[in-house]
């Protein structure tokens, strides 16, 4: 095995739990390179992976909204260095069209995928001529190592390494002068959302456990969303508009990552970070985070978690400064 391709086009947080892929293959094929293929917009998440050699990427949800010639023209060179390559395994982790395009496009002696019935989009099985077996049952983000380790041959007895390296290239903010929770209360459902009353609540409390509250946003509406949690919680800091690659940055320097069930939170999980996710309307033992002592995902998915849930898990994940006990042992989900 010399070179493999992992398809994963998007979104933010799929992608960052995706990563961990790449040192199972690398772990099992000592040697290997490991390429990758995924959208424009989250390139550099892949990009950031020690692990990766190459990422392939073009424009595909902006020329979907846009129809420009010049991305346009960007998807074709990039499908030209695609087939430049030639692959002994192309691995669909992602099971939709465009993914299957991809994978059928690239050139590749075995190009796997999930069975029909477990397709994001069934018409999506025409590009594979391998298969992985029925998913498993376990969190989604497991299950994609476990489908790659059949596919490939090898087992997973590893915890997960997303062998993340975020780049420094002095557009980071100044780092924070005391302990930080980064609170990333939006998302991208309005059902998923977290009431605002409960984050001023959940905030005020923090300052209390002696932390200092961030407040990133990303369009005109989560920075209204974040000014009127900021309304309720004295000291707290609406921070400025921020790049992506900004947001990881503060990410590393804060000491405790808060937020719905939202790609920058799966990013904080992934930078090791003391994580709570709190989860409304999403399934969280399906997509949650969870590492002993670290990452907690609270909520059923049916019903707004309380604050004091919340808290609890805070407690288990940040108990150095705040009296909590992490020897309550790691809490998957709460009601």
């Amino acid at each position: 095995m010399k070179r493999v391709l992992i398809v994963k086009v998007t979104s933010l947080g799929d992608i960052v739990e995706a990563l961990p892929v790449v040192a199972d293959v690398q772990r099992a094929f000592p040697g290997v390179k490991v390429d990758w293929a995924s959208d424009e917009a989250f390139a550099d998440i892949v990009r950031w992976n020690a692990g990766v050699d190459r990422v392939f990427c073009a424009p595909l949800r902006r020329f979907k909204k846009s129809r420009r010639w010049s991305d346009l023209k960007a998807i074709w060179e990039s499908i030209a260095e695609l087939r430049a390559e030639r692959y002994d395994a192309i691995i669909d982790i992602h099971g939709v069209y465009k993914s299957a395009i991809i994978s059928f496009i690239a050139r590749g002696r075995r190009r796997f995928g999930y069975l029909a019935q477990d397709l994001g989009e069934r018409g999506a099985a025409f590009a594979y001529n391998g298969r992985f077996g029925p998913r498993p049952k376990c969190d989604a983000w497991l299950g994609m190592r476990i489908s790659t380790g059949e596919a490939l041959g090898y087992k997973i007895d590893t915890p997960p390494d997303f062998q993340m390296r975020i780049p420094r290239d002095g557009t980071a903010l100044p780092a924070p002068d005391a302990p930080t929770a980064l609170i990333f209360h939006a998302t991208s459902k309005e059902e998923k959302k977290w009431p605002v009353e409960h984050w001023g609540e959940l905030c005020r409390a923090l300052i209390a456990r002696g932390l200092r509250i961030e407040l990133p946003w990303g369009s005109d509406a989560e920075h209204a969303t974040a000014r009127e949690i900021a309304a309720l919680v004295p000291g707290a800091t609406v921070l400025p508009r921020l790049t992506v690659s900004q947001v990881a940055q503060r990410i590393e320097d804060c000491s405790l990552v808060v937020g719905t069930d939202t790609g920058f939170v799966h990013l904080g999980h992934a930078l090791l970070k003391p994580t709570v996710m709190i989860f409304v309307a999403t399934d969280a033992e399906h997509l949650g985070v969870r590492a002993p002592n670290r990452s907690i995902s609270v909520g059923d998915g049916h019903h707004v978690p309380p604050v004091a849930v919340a808290l609890d898990a805070v407690d288990r994940v940040y108990p150095a400064r705040n009296g909590g006990d992490a020897s309550k042992g790691p809490l998957a989900t709460a009601a």
